[in-house]
């Protein structure tokens, strides 16, 4: 690992260049759970979410994160792009966007063994925003799960941080983590596939994810890429979960009062089965009755605990 400083006068950014290995491996009690194993939350955070569904993020959208994480000359803002292959190019993209709009920004790239290091840590106390970029969210949770670098996100969330993430970032953000792995009848191995052509019990993998969420499951690219199957599939198994879709070019805010905001050029779907009649376990199928789903546009609010949701002002 090394710590190499760019010809930045004002700031020292450290980007550790080593690339992220490995898939994460889950066990059968892990594949179908519904609870991570990232006990690092507290119970009032007092960070915000910044959870973006994947595609084109407008630059009123970066703002607001950078603003969230202390404005222009005091965002300091830690990228952690574990979850591509190519960790690198990736975030020195993300690190140029950030630093156009006036933060001050640093690559965090490392492999599980790296992130329990003392220098690791110490950077990323030092951030008052944490970004996760898209790619495949396995590799994210292989890099991070259980690691000092991931207690060391947790408590600068609970300080005030802001945390976000987009497409396999965002799907990292919920205790219970959609790997994009489905099982059909008669397989014992789960394969990446987009499409999701039916509603069926144990037919989605599921591992834990970082936890910042934890009463709902985050699913990313929802309407475009037509996922409603697949998060249907997850929440009448696991109905005490709210299924959140979240569009492209679409954020999902969540406020330390525990309301969720929604800000971009779509919708996020909210699916809630915690009032359902749902077939038992024991069922050869999956089925409820009462889900209620919302479709929340830009400008909506939606309150998790009580399932109230509020629409824009026409």
């Amino acid at each position: 690992m090394t710590l190499q400083s760019p010809p930045l006068p004002n700031w020292c950014r450290f980007l550790v260049l080593v690339a992220a290995t490995g898939c994460a491996a889950s066990t059968s009690a892990a594949r179908f759970g519904e609870s991570g194993g990232n006990n690092a939350t507290v119970a009032s955070p007092r960070g915000t979410l910044f959870i973006v569904g994947g595609g084109t993020q407008s630059e009123d959208l970066v703002k607001q994160f950078v603003d969230l994480a202390g404005g222009p000359g005091k965002a300091r803002i830690a990228i952690l792009p574990m979850a591509t292959s190519d960790g690198v190019a990736t975030g020195a993209e993300k690190a140029a966007q950030l630093d156009s709009l006036g933060a001050h920004s640093f690559v965090v790239n490392v492999t599980r063994a790296q992130a329990d290091a003392d220098s690791v840590v110490r950077l990323l106390r030092s951030a008052t925003g944490i970004w996760f970029p898209g790619g495949d969210q396995s590799l994210l949770t292989a890099a991070l799960s259980g690691s000092a670098a991931l207690k060391a996100i947790h408590e600068r969330f609970d300080a005030g941080a802001v945390v976000g993430g987009t497409s396999a970032g965002a799907a990292v953000m919920s205790d219970s983590m959609i790997t994009g792995n489905q099982y059909w009848p008669g397989m014992t191995v789960a394969v990446d596939s987009p499409s999701f052509s039916r509603i069926g019990r144990r037919a989605i993998e599921i591992i834990p994810g970082f936890g910042f969420v934890t009463n709902a499951i985050v699913d990313q690219h929802f309407i475009r890429r037509q996922r409603e199957n697949r998060l249907m599939s997850v929440i009448l198994e696991r109905p005490s979960l709210l299924g959140v879709g979240i569009d492209e070019g679409t954020v999902l805010k969540v406020t330390p009062d525990g309301m969720w905001t929604v800000l971009g050029r779509s919708s996020v779907i909210v699916f809630d089965a915690r009032n359902s009649r749902v077939t038992s376990t024991g069922a050869p199928v999956l089925g409820g009755t009462d889900m209620r789903v919302s479709v929340l546009p830009a400008g909506s609010t939606y309150d998790p605990k009580s399932g109230r949701a509020t629409l824009p002002p026409q």
